[in-house]
């Protein structure tokens, strides 16, 4: 057995016309785990969580809460991880964060229930998939009495908040059913005296998970069907025990990967529930899924038609993070379909390289779609035509940022020859053992170590790429 460790920048290399097969387990959800653990600040009760992702995402979001106070013992190989912060240590999380992902913006509502101290957090980062502004965060935490300050700093700037005064329920209108927004409005709310009600807001699974962890640990706190959730203020916490939700993204993207290549996977921990808008879709252009107890199985059920229209969209619509993928699959598709991206505006990059591969995707700036979204009438290439089917080259890639990076594997898995792919750290941000996962499904796969004397190793199946990652990757 060769040695599991991954060191050095390496890149990928993969042999594509082998179709996936066989068995694989959806981690835990990069977009709950993440948020999960900021919340446990609200608290200096212990937290206990299991089915922890082993990415990149969690690693820096760790450091961070480690930063100001937090203690955490992680077990990376049982996927479990203890958390506690008695008391904080400081309310100014580092300049060395700014850029790294969203969680530091998450930090104001989370703290301004625990300090009187000016919080001071870096400005966001994330992939460069368009712009994510945080007005919709600081305008509603301003409503529930916190005053917050954008000053230039150094090399980048900070946010300075504080509510010296308590924070005092309200009833909040978000323009648009933000995530990040409804998260730091939720964690801010938890502490606020009286009844904070949020309307307009964002109901993704991975909100609902952490409105199951908060009620844990101790709020009151409920949601209606109109996307509304309410909060009654408190400040008496308790010990937790939660079990993260698998990652529907992982979950469809293996599911995708499977189905583009003419094989058959099961993933273990898919959740229906969480994935209709995707498996209706799937089946809309004849791909195959068997929906079992304790996951689902994808396969090939013969030629893929096109002719199909989506729209990304808020949950319950067809998720962002779907997209790019699912494009892939659409360049097998026989015939044209139309993809309209309604949640950022600068997520089609990626087909400049697909084209490159043999794609035929054209970009448009209107909204092909049954409605206008918030980028019509702008500059943005928010739309694509796919024509299909059409064979794949392998080529040289450069991952820009996380699901992009997921769609060239695919490409790369489906192409006729050999595409060597670097930038890997972007796909170990949400995408735990990625690179044993596709050995364990039979593609034709090896890590390649780029140095001045470059030595090549294959890679066991059981392989975690967690060191090849910087601490401070970008996220989305």
């Amino acid at each position: 057995m060769l040695d599991e460790r991954v060191v050095g920048m390496s890149v990928l290399k993969i042999t594509g016309g082998t179709p996936l097969n066989g068995h694989v387990k959806a981690a835990g959800a990069k977009n709950a785990m993440t948020k999960l653990l900021v919340a446990s600040l609200l608290s200096d009760k212990r937290c206990t969580f299991y089915n922890v992702p082993n990415i990149g995402d969690v690693e820096v979001t760790v450091s961070l809460c480690e930063e100001i106070g937090m203690e955490v013992k992680w077990d990376r190989q049982a996927g479990t991880m203890e958390v506690i912060t008695k008391e904080l240590k400081t309310s100014y999380v580092p300049q060395r964060f700014s850029g790294s992902n969203r969680i530091p913006i998450l930090m104001i509502g989370a703290l301004l229930g625990r300090t009187d101290q000016d919080i001071i957090v870096p400005t966001a980062g994330g992939c460069p998939i368009g712009q994510r502004p945080v007005d919709f965060h600081i305008q509603a935490l301003e409503q529930l009495g916190a005053v917050i300050e954008y000053r230039g700093m150094k090399r980048e700037g900070a946010y300075f908040a504080h509510a010296h005064n308590g924070l005092k329920g309200t009833v909040i209108t978000l323009p648009y059913p933000s995530v990040g927004a409804t998260e730091n409005t939720i964690l801010a709310g938890v502490t606020a005296r009286g009844m904070t009600i949020i309307k307009n807001a964002a109901i993704e699974p991975e909100i609902v998970e952490l409105i199951l962890f908060l009620q844990k640990l101790g709020a009151i706190i409920t949601i209606d069907v109109d996307r509304t959730i309410r909060i009654q203020g408190t400040r008496r916490f308790y010990e937790v025990e939660h079990t993260v939700i698998p990652d529907r993204i992982e979950a469809a993207s293996w599911g995708m990967a499977a189905i583009s290549s003419k094989g058959r996977v099961f993933v273990e921990g898919a959740q229906h529930l969480n994935m209709i808008t995707f498996l209706n879709k799937l089946r809309e252009v004849g791909g195959g899924f068997d929906i079992r107890s304790n996951g689902i199985e994808f396969f090939y059920d013969g030629p893929l038609q096109g002719g199909l229209h989506l729209e990304t969209d808020v949950h319950p619509g067809f998720m962002t993070d779907w997209q790019q993928p699912f494009v892939v699959l659409l360049t097998q598709a026989t015939g044209t379909s139309v993809v309209h991206e309604t949640v950022y505006e600068n997520r089609f990059g990626y087909t400049d390289t697909l084209r490159e591969m043999g794609a035929d995707v054209t970009l448009f700036r209107q909204c092909l779609g049954g409605k206008q979204c918030r980028f019509a009438s702008q500059s943005f290439c928010h739309s694509v035509i796919v024509k299909g089917a059409t064979p794949l080259v392998g080529k040289e890639i450069c991952i820009p940022d996380l699901r992009a990076g997921f769609a060239y594997i695919m490409a790369a898995l489906i192409a006729s020859d050999t595409s060597t792919i670097s930038g890997l750290p972007f796909i170990e941000r949400g995408y735990e053992n990625f690179v044993g996962k596709l050995g364990n499904l039979g593609a034709d796969v090896m890590l390649v170590e780029e140095e001045k004397n470059v030595r090549t190793e294959r890679v066991p199946v059981k392989s975690s790429l967690h060191l090849l990652s910087p601490v401070l990757s970008q996220s989305e």
